[in-house]
């Protein structure tokens, strides 16, 4: 184990490195496939769309029919999903939005620059070739790769499986996550609040943070701040997931055993980022060989140790978890996507680690929160992003800053 301080850069570098893909594949309805990572590419069977269609609700004609002034009489009406006649010379057909172009009309005019009268019509605005035409295949070619292996199922995606007839998928199995909570001072929502005691909120935003992912949840609940307990949540969580994940019991206080009982049962990779909030960060594996130090076999199960404080939790899950669990996931884990705003506040301390500061976007600006406690979990209900602040560096009213948008960081 090594026992620097890693850069955000190097912990999240090395996390993904250690991640490796589930390679055990289902077949699973694309209607119920929403946040699932495709294991085999899709390629389409069907060109999208598969006949020149009109854009707009209009008429289609010949261009070099058409004459200023001049009345066309229209031959023919096609509704969406029909198929309409050849077009006649001298004539316009009525086209509904979606419906097959006639052959040889090469325009379509939509109807708020026409007039009609009887079963004539008259074109008010000059048409141009090919206006309002949807052209076959200007989507989708039949044998073209739509979806690639790897990619998470959003709405588009499914959107894009439904429209070349795909009622299945191949996906990867779903990864599994166990979790669990230390600290003998939270008590769960609904118990009674004794002195000294809190509750234990990194619980609802952890499973929430993992549900979202699409990954299934195994919840062990709370474990006293005992050695022993440790342990034997750690071993009975790594029979049952492909990750551990815990919150609490990761620094360096009497209390805290997750180092210990992780080191028992397998080994640590990594431990502390330069960062804040949140420099507490374990990554290790656990054995399939419960009960014994394995020394340096790598184990059955991945193991993250998240902080107690709630920000330090949920900052550390957005940064370096959930890239890490996508990858497990076989889904491609790219960097979020960040730009450059002018800040609105002064942070004229420069610190030693690397900072990212709950904010929010207003007037073109990035405002801070007031409090930037890391057990203030009120400041992440109110941002819509982090600014990031490089270790050593000061800002000023109006410098540019880096914005990490929350949106990418949870999607």
């Amino acid at each position: 184990m090594s026992e620097s301080v890693l850069s955000v850069d190097a912990a999240l570098g090395r996390l993904l490195a250690a991640a490796v893909a589930v390679r055990e594949q289902e077949t699973y309805p694309t209607a119920a496939a929403l946040g699932r990572v495709l294991a085999l590419p899709l390629v389409a069977t069907v060109t999208v769309p598969p006949l020149d269609n009109a854009a707009m609700d209009g008429y289609a004609l010949r261009l070099g029919d058409w004459r200023a002034e001049a009345w066309l009489p229209v031959s023919q009406r096609i509704p969406a999903g029909a198929i309409g006649q050849a077009l006649e010379p001298g004539t316009a057909a009525r086209i509904f939005t979606g419906a097959p172009v006639p052959a040889g009309a090469d325009c379509v005019v939509m109807q708020e620059d026409c007039e009609t009268c009887d079963d004539q019509v008259r074109i008010t605005h000059p048409p141009r070739p090919g206006s309002h035409i949807r052209r076959a295949g200007e989507d989708i070619r039949s044998g073209q790769t739509v979806l690639a292996a790897g990619a998470r199922l959003g709405p588009a995606q499914l959107g894009v499986a439904a429209s070349v007839g795909a009622t299945e998928l191949t996906l990867y199995r779903r990864l599994k996550a166990a979790v669990f909570f230390t600290g003998d001072e939270i008590v769960m929502p609904g118990q009674p609040l004794a002195p000294g005691r809190i509750y234990n909120s990194n619980r609802a935003s952890l499973i929430a943070l993992l549900t979202q992912l699409g990954i299934e949840v195994i919840d062990l609940g709370q474990v006293p701040d005992r050695l022993d307990a440790t342990v034997a949540a750690l071993e009975q969580a790594s029979r049952a997931a492909d990750v551990v994940i815990t919150s609490g019991g990761v620094s360096v206080g009497e209390e805290d055993h997750i180092k210990t009982a992780v080191q028992q049962l397998g080994r640590i990779e990594m431990w502390q980022v330069a960062m804040k909030p949140g420099k507490p960060l374990v990554y290790g594996r656990l054995g399939g060989n419960l009960g014994g130090n394995l020394g340096g076999h790598l184990g059955d199960s991945d193991f993250l140790g998240l902080p107690g404080n709630p920000v330090s939790a949920f900052v550390v899950f957005c940064l370096f978890v959930r890239p890490f669990l996508l990858r497990r996931m076989g889904a491609e884990a790219r960097p979020a996507a960040a730009f450059t705003v002018a800040a609105g506040f002064d942070w004229p301390k420069p610190g030693k680690r690397r900072e990212f500061l709950r904010a929010r976007l207003q007037d073109g600006r990035a405002m801070i929160y007031p409090n930037q406690s890391s057990g203030v979990l009120t400041s992440l209900a109110w941002a819509d992003g982090l600014v990031d602040i490089e270790a050593g560096a000061s800002v000023s009213h109006g410098d540019p800053v880096r914005f990490l948008p929350l949106s990418e960081l949870l999607k």
